[in-house]
């Protein structure tokens, strides 16, 4: 059974995120009917890459991916005819999708609140750029002008400049994902009601950056940019040339540094005390890189990565398109499948949440514009108008309450994954041990870690882990697993984040928690998957945007493949899981079906290149890399600005913005110009017409001009720092960041879920917790321990509150 199977929703607007949003929902069963207006949707049916569709015909095959599956309308919502025939498509749906802007939404006559008077359990969630409220609500934005905005580039790329734009279609994928969660969770208890949801899509991308607020609270300052693949904190940990390609290092602890100087057959400069921190070693970059660059170089991409493998490193190929698809792991797991529209066919991503029978559909076609028209009449159908059988629900009632899930994840990515379930409703039991808690806690255990507590001072962790409970168990212990096992009986899913031999070592597998509660739902969530020759493969937040291929269509033609972030796959993993872990409820809800779902990371990253994909299968190649051009925007890019490293994304798609752009720099001999009418016509001067707009941006402050374009209409967003995104005033009207209270270090500040239901945003009902806070409540509440047993099992350190430095026979290491 499919988990949306016999639902209809309903798609409104454009845009990648709500595409993206829509086709989870297809791809899970659902109906989903996107409406385009008359003549369709020209922008999305025009991104590249285009294909041969029939009848001398070109689509974009990216917009083929983004909705296969789905059935094709036209209609206009702001006609009276238009509006009609839609109220009667929505009356007949479950979940209504719509990314018109706010200001656009205001005066529509598809009104919402009408809309779910009719029909109470209707499910909306609405997509924007920047929300409904705030000083940004009605920008004008693309991808890279949000990102600019979220402090999400300014660190990345030369240390001299500009910084890196990456490519379209990662923004929209992560947001769709936000959007899906908000909407999906609306149907967990619609039976006492619907839900509007609203998702800002510059709020979603915040989370992909929330490593670089904790530093900057932490220190007081921004990350600094270092250059092309440098991010200061550790080393190695960045892409090096091998004899026929590249491969990915991400070097984290004082043991893999070790393993990496052994690879090398340098096990002297492993032992120099020198190199025994992060820092020493960061510090010493030039000189380390004198050394190991040139062995690097004297083996394949395919050797070095076996060596990491049998070292237990963080090490992978990075592959070009052409790679990728060829590559046996993602073959093997059928990560590439057939997508058609009209006589144009082409391989392309699979979703990553893998249900087996129950989803994700392995192919699809695109539908044309209005394909389906007659298949849904002008003429309105009367709509149904249900009760609410079970009443309503209780005020205040969050959309996932009554949902509880343990959560055995480390890090960033699991934990995030749970959290964005946690701020939605669920109640989230995390386990950890005292021995070897949550390693987001921190992994310098030297003395002070324990003797100062520092376990519970991480920003990192204290940022990760907010409306949770907080458990610990020694699972090296029967009764500890005995304990987890009993935990899991009265759960309804389970998410792990362990290094793939953790799991069957402590005799936690789905096959054996099955037998606790039959229709659990697990989610496993290693790098490449489980059961293959790569499931060893250890792997941190650069590791898996690494392997995915994407450094290698970022950045300029002659660099080497570039990263746009430090540890970009582990919020994306997050958003991922939570997907997984949500759809497995809804199918368990609806058919009383248990499933494993073992999601491969990498994985979940190729829908964020999913158009590059599709341009090395349709064409055999991609092209050249643009730096920070764009393929059909022009000009596109991050200029200068006055002030110290102040710079701006400018980003022109169209005529009109065109000439606002000329005339905001008092260049309109340039919009006179008709050779520079068009965007081809632009390309052939690009550099002459950058020139013109850096010597006027260099004259003003970056949020100047950012200001000054956007009241021409011309998306332009200032190139924020992390710092200025926590004291940015979109973000501080719209109550984004969060401040509560905890033990050990006082108030914490926190960003905000990325959907909400009303103008504010949903409450931050509890901070981290501690180690083992919530032990006693816990294994009273849901176990029936009495104080007695409590007091034995923290007696034998089972449980506890307090770490400690004992170190296990079966060290349990998030992957």
């Amino acid at each position: 059974m499919m988990p949306f199977k016999e639902m209809r929703v309903v798609e409104i607007g454009s845009g990648v995120a709500l595409a993206y949003c829509g086709k989870l929902f297809a791809a899970f069963g659902a109906e989903v009917v996107k409406v385009e207006p008359p003549g369709g949707d020209a922008r999305m049916r025009q991104m590249p890459p285009l294909v041969e569709t029939g009848a001398g015909q070109r689509e974009s095959g990216y917009f083929a991916w983004l909705n296969t599956n789905k059935r094709g309308i036209t209609a206009d919502p702001d006609s009276a005819a238009g509006a009609a025939r839609l109220r009667s498509l929505i009356g007949h749906a479950g979940v209504l999708l719509d990314s018109r802007p706010p200001g656009e939404l205001a005066h529509s006559r598809l009104d919402h609140a009408a809309l779910r008077r009719a029909d109470p359990r209707l499910v909306i969630c609405a997509i924007s750029w920047f929300g409904e409220s705030g000083p940004y609500r009605d920008f004008v934005a693309t991808e890279a002008v949000c990102r600019a905005l979220t402090g999400g580039i300014h660190a990345i790329g030369p240390a001299e400049g500009p910084p890196v734009i990456p490519i379209d279609g990662q923004s929209g994928v992560i947001a769709g994902l936000a959007a899906f969660l908000a909407a999906a969770s609306g149907l967990y208890n619609r039976e006492r009601g619907g839900r509007r949801f609203s998702v800002s899509i510059h709020e979603t991308l915040m989370h992909a950056m929330e490593m670089d607020f904790s530093s900057a609270l932490t220190h007081g300052h921004s990350r600094q940019r270092f250059g092309v693949n440098r991010f200061g904190r550790h080393y190695p940990s960045s892409i090096y040339r091998t004899r026929d390609g590249w491969i990915g290092i991400s070097t984290v602890t004082p043991a893999q540094w070790r393993g990496f100087c052994a690879m090398m057959d340098r096990p002297d400069i492993g032992a120099d005390p020198r190199y025994a921190t992060s820092a020493g070693r960061s510090a010493a970059e030039a000189v380390l890189d004198a050394v190991f660059k040139p062995l690097l170089a004297q083996r394949g991409s395919a050797e070095w990565f076996e060596a990491g493998l049998k070292h237990r490193l963080a090490l992978v190929i990075v592959p070009s398109m052409a790679d990728l698809l060829a590559q046996r792991i993602h073959r093997d797991r059928g990560a590439f499948v057939p997508v058609r529209i009209g006589e144009a066919a082409f391989e392309a991503p699979i979703l990553p949440q893998r249900l087996g029978e129950s989803g994700p559909l392995r192919a699809g076609t695109a539908p044309f514009a209005g394909e389906h028209d007659a298949a849904f009449p002008a003429v309105p159908e009367p709509a149904p108008r249900p009760a609410l059988p079970d009443g309503p629900r209780s005020p205040g009632q969050m959309p996932l309450a009554g949902m509880r899930i343990v959560d055995l994840t480390m890090g960033w990515a699991g934990p995030l994954a749970t959290r964005l379930l946690g701020d939605l409703g669920a109640e989230i039991i995390k386990v950890e041990s005292c021995v070897y808690p949550d390693w987001w806690r921190g992994a310098d255990r030297s003395a002070s870690y324990f003797e100062q507590r520092l376990y519970e001072k991480n920003n990192n962790y204290n940022m990760m882990n907010r409306n949770k409970l907080a458990v610990t168990l020694d699972l090296t212990q029967p009764e500890g697993v005995a304990a987890l096992k009993r935990l899991v009986a009265k759960s309804h899913g389970l998410i792990e984040n362990y290094s793939v031999d953790v799991i069957p070592k402590l005799g936690l597998t789905y096959q054996v928690l099955r037998q606790v509660r039959h229709d659990l739902v697990m989610v496993s969530m290693p790098a490449f998957g489980s059961n293959n020759a790569w499931s060893r493969c250890r792997a941190y937040g650069g590791t898996l945007e690494q392997a995915s291929g994407l450094p290698s269509v970022t950045g300029e033609a002659s660099w080497p493949p570039t990263m746009s972030s430090y540890a970009y796959g582990d919020p994306v993993g997050g958003f991922n899981a939570a997907t997984a872990m949500l759809i497995g409820l809804l199918l368990q809800k609806r058919s009383g079906e248990g499933c494993h779902v073992d999601m491969s990371q990498v994985e979940g990253l190729l829908p964020l290149i999913a158009g590059k994909i599709i341009e090395q299968s349709v064409h055999g190649a991609v092209a050249p890399r643009l730096g920070n051009r764009h393929p059909t925007h022009v000009p596109h890019g991050c200029f200068r600005c006055a002030g110290e490293d102040e710079w701006v994304v400018i980003a022109v798609t169209d005529a009109a913005e065109w000439r606002a752009l000329c005339g905001a720099i008092g260049r309109d001999d340039l919009a006179r110009d008709v050779t520079l009418a068009t965007s081809k016509g632009r390309r052939e001067r690009e550099a002459e017409i950058e020139q013109a707009i850096r010597a006027w941006t260099a004259l003003h402050p970056a949020r100047e001009v950012m200001l000054r374009l956007q009241e021409r209409r011309v998306p332009a967003g200032a190139a924020l720092t992390a710092t200025e995104a926590l004291r940015d005033p979109h973000l501080q009207a719209r109550e984004f960041w969060q401040t509560r209270e905890r033990p050990f270090v006082g108030s914490c500040v926190m960003l905000g879920a990325p959907f909400r239901e009303s103008a504010a945003p949903y409450p931050i009902r509890r901070a981290s917790p501690t180690l083992g806070q919530d032990n006693e409540d816990v294994f009273h509440r849901l176990l029936g321990w009495s104080e007695a047993e409590l007091a034995e099992f923290a007696r034998r350190r089972i449980i506890g509150t307090e770490a400690y430095a004992d170190a296990p026979k079966q060290r349990t290491v998030a992957a």
